[in-house]
């Protein structure tokens, strides 16, 4: 099937993004304006304009929203705060639903506040991020494992976003990886895809999609040398993907092959390039079966991606012109 085709079948899918959905806010000072403060004569950061946008899992969701999805629903736990508010206002206008996701009081809306000089539009001081050290709340894990399981029939193609940094604190806890490897096994015509910073090696039955670093990394954990194929045998799913950069992307199952890309020169911002990629390769796989031309559109989408600021997306329009 050739990547316009699957383009072309974009609208009749339907699409849940699971685990880590944050908030990007990205603020502008204006370093001409850092007076003292009159309390404790430390400089200011004066924000002179603020750009919201869903990050994380929400930068898939963006971007399946972008290529024309027909339903594209996300599932998380938000803090019942300020921060949880403009997430949720973020997705619905980007014509995203966040009806699933679970609001606790309990904990902070990951959110990740980006300072941007503008006078160089250099992202030059350090984030502000407000994460989760503790694990979920009990209530709220099982009340999110019971979403997804009311929802997994209703979708064609479920993508786990599992990017918390911290060892405790996310949203993909243990229960909820139990939780997808059955669900998996119940519905082996849907397509399952993981995307995990830390945690690829343990992921049961679904497609686990890391980055070389992240899978070597998991490689070590689990058994202490670099063996992809291993790895794809301990997780039991139907294949791995392990992507590399501008070279390319590894599919590694019964009969492993690599998949090159045509590299980009000169990339604008690589942040959210795999997130731009999975979203292209997992609905892709779900329309056309073929891991191979999956790959190839999920690099197409990232070679479009990479050339914008930040956590950017490929429009329907910029993919017809590239093709």
């Amino acid at each position: 099937m050739t990547a316009t085709a699957i383009l072309e079948r974009f609208p009749a899918q339907r699409t849940l993004v699971v685990g880590d959905i944050c908030l990007d806010r990205w603020c502008r000072y204006d370093p001409r304006l850092a007076e003292p403060s009159r309390e404790t004569g430390i400089p200011r950061t004066a924000v002179t304009g603020i750009e919201i946008t869903p990050g994380a899992g929400g930068t898939v969701a963006n971007n399946l929203a972008a290529l024309g999805a027909g339903t594209v629903s996300v599932l998380g736990i938000l803090g019942d705060d300020g921060h949880g508010y403009e997430l949720r206002q973020a997705l619905t206008e980007r014509g995203i639903a966040s009806d699933l996701c679970v609001v606790e009081p309990e904990v902070a809306t990951f959110t990740y506040t980006k300072l941007l000089n503008a006078q160089t539009g250099e992202e030059d001081k350090p984030r502000v991020d407000f994460i989760n050290t503790r694990p979920m709340p009990a209530r709220a894990d099982r009340q999110a494992i019971a979403r997804l399981r009311d929802a997994v029939p209703g979708f064609d193609t479920i993508l786990v976003s599992d990017q918390a940094e911290t060892e405790t604190g996310g949203v993909v806890s243990p229960a909820m990886r139990e939780a997808l490897a059955a669900l998996a096994a119940q519905f082996p015509e849907k397509v399952f895809w993981v995307d995990s910073r830390l945690r690829p090696e343990h992921f049961r039955g679904v497609i686990v999609k890391p980055n070389e670093d992240e899978a070597r990394a998991a490689c070590r954990r689990a058994f202490g040398n670099d063996d992809f194929v291993r790895l794809w045998r301990l997780i039991a799913g139907p294949m791995l993907i392990v992507t590399h950069g501008s070279r390319g992307a590894l599919i590694v199952n019964e009969s492993p092959a690599w998949v090159e890309t045509k590299p980009v020169a000169n990339p604008v911002d690589i942040c959210g390039a795999g997130d731009s990629f999975s979203a292209g390769a997992a609905v892709a796989y779900a329309i056309g079966r073929d891991a191979a031309e999956a790959v190839r559109f999920g690099n197409l989408v990232a070679s479009i991606t990479i050339m914008k600021e930040g956590t950017g997306t490929a429009s329907v329009a910029e993919l017809r012109t590239k093709l």
